[in-house]
């Protein structure tokens, strides 16, 4: 897809806005410029995780932030071996308020290059794209928190604020760098009020922005095996104890299990906000989904949506089945993997004993492979979240700033459990089919375009927030 008009509109429209306090302005073209650079530097790192390799970015930003006087420290992820590292800088401020911490995951998950037109690694801008593993999730995200905080500094902006820079190690697989970083240095957090990091959610369809979504909550990830053990045997002597079609019909009740449907407050408020895009019934509906949900045909309409129903409800996907790894051997045990998202609210036990129930069969093990973290939500009466409306009203005086739900899993909550105000914050206009396609798929890619309105826009809601 080429450079949308409204996107190119945006980024011209957009305002300097420069306050007394400036020293000069910026070249937002210079700026984008660099962005680009800068982000085809960091894709070229490749830290697939497995198995990482996070000390080579953390090497490759303190380079960067040495180069424009920055003290930086890369800090040890010791448990997960070596080639592991988090990264932490700091832009001083009068400390007159309270710290803004930018937060983004160093890794990435892996690619198989035969699937890509391009490199996954190589970095290479084609047709005005930007291609590589983590152009989406998250290293662009990350260039923009870099990119953003070295404006500040060159510009010579009286800060209020702290901000602070972090990179970590592992959120691609159980966030251990964000635990380890907040169980090991809770010293470098004391005095952070907001955070931003992944998960913002925003409504971007054919280079039109619906709404912008700010994350204050996600949903529980519950992962469980299901198990059945039987007798290993010959597969040309049938046998009852053969586990797999035990299994089987344990998942197949589990598959037409259909979970209520549960209305949080936050969800509750994300349609409220959203319903003026529609019209007639839809926007009625949208107004009151908890209502809505209980009249047949509207609920057919909200939840044939795949992201408003997993919102609405708690979520299972079978994702993985294992038996014999030979066509003629009954195996002596087969397994599948059950990847369950329950809403914050949820009782993860009480769920459990739920597909206990429905299966029935004592003989069907479930095992859980992750713990739901402590469900916590931000509030959204701050100073953080009205410099992010007062940004995106200067660049669309009618857009829509809202709250919607993450459906994944991100290294949030482990902050907000020190008490962070803690938002996921996505500052770029990245079109949804873009973004169902790239996000751990082939061929991610963010335009060069895009890549300078993101830096743009999350330079202004610091500003903003001082």
């Amino acid at each position: 897809m080429r450079r949308t008009a409204l996107l190119a509109l945006a980024l011209a429209a957009a305002p300097a806005l420069l306050s007394s306090q400036q020293s000069a302005p910026i070249d937002w073209n210079a700026t984008r410029d660099e962005t680009v650079r800068l982000m085809q530097e960091y894709f070229r790192i490749n830290t697939t995780n497995p198995p990482g390799n996070e000390l080579q970015t953390a090497l490759w930003l303190k380079g960067v932030l040495e180069k424009e006087g920055f003290e930086t420290q890369i800090l040890d992820t010791v448990s997960l071996g070596a080639g592991r590292a988090n990264f932490y800088a700091r832009l001083k401020g009068n400390g007159s308020k309270k710290a803004i911490a930018l937060v983004h995951h160093m890794d990435v998950v892996p690619a198989t290059p035969s699937y890509w037109t391009q490199d996954p690694f190589g970095g290479q801008i084609v047709d005005g794209y930007i291609y590589g593993r983590g152009a989406l999730d998250m290293k662009s995200e990350g260039i923009a928190h870099l990119m953003a905080m070295l404006l500040l500094k060159r510009s010579g902006v009286q800060l209020n604020r702290d901000i602070v820079f972090i990179g970590n190690a592992d959120e691609e697989l159980g966030s251990t760098g964000a635990i380890q970083f907040v169980e090991k240095h809770p010293d470098l957090l004391k005095d952070v009020e907001f955070l931003i990091t992944e998960g913002g959610d925003n409504a971007v369809e054919n280079g039109k922005l619906r709404y912008w979504g700010v994350g204050v909550a996600e949903k529980r990830t519950f992962w469980q095996s299901v198990t059945v053990k039987g007798t290993p045997s010959h597969g040309s002597r049938p046998t009852k104890q053969n586990p797999v079609p035990k299994l089987v019909r344990a998942l197949a009740k589990i598959a037409d299990y259909e979970t209520p449907i549960h209305v949080t407050p936050g969800v509750a408020k994300y349609f409220r906000d959203i319903a003026p895009m529609y019209a007639g019934e839809q926007r009625r509906w949208l107004s009151d989904v908890a209502t809505a949900v209980k009249n047949p045909r509207a609920k057919a309409w909200i939840t044939n949506d795949v992201y408003w129903n997993a919102i609405l409800r708690n979520t299972i996907s079978l994702t993985g089945l294992q038996g014999s790894n030979k066509t003629n051997v009954i195996p002596p045990e087969a397994t599948a993997k059950l990847d369950i998202r329950l809403l914050p609210d949820q009782d993860p036990a009480a769920f459990l004993a739920t597909l206990k129930r429905i299966v029935n069969d004592s003989s069907v093990h479930f095992s859980t492979d992750l713990q739901p973290k402590t469900p916590l939500e931000s509030p959204t009466e701050t100073d953080l979240f009205r410099a992010i409306e007062r940004a995106a009203h200067d660049r669309d005086p009618k857009a829509i700033v809202t709250t919607p739900m993450l459906t994944g899993a991100t290294d949030r909550p482990t902050y907000r459990k020190l008490g962070i105000v803690t938002y996921g914050f996505d500052p770029f206009m990245t079109d949804a089919a873009d973004a169902q396609k790239g996000v751990h798929g082939n061929d991610e890619r963010i335009s060069v375009q895009n890549a300078g309105f993101g830096v743009h826009f999350l330079y202004d809601i610091l500003r903003y927030a001082q």
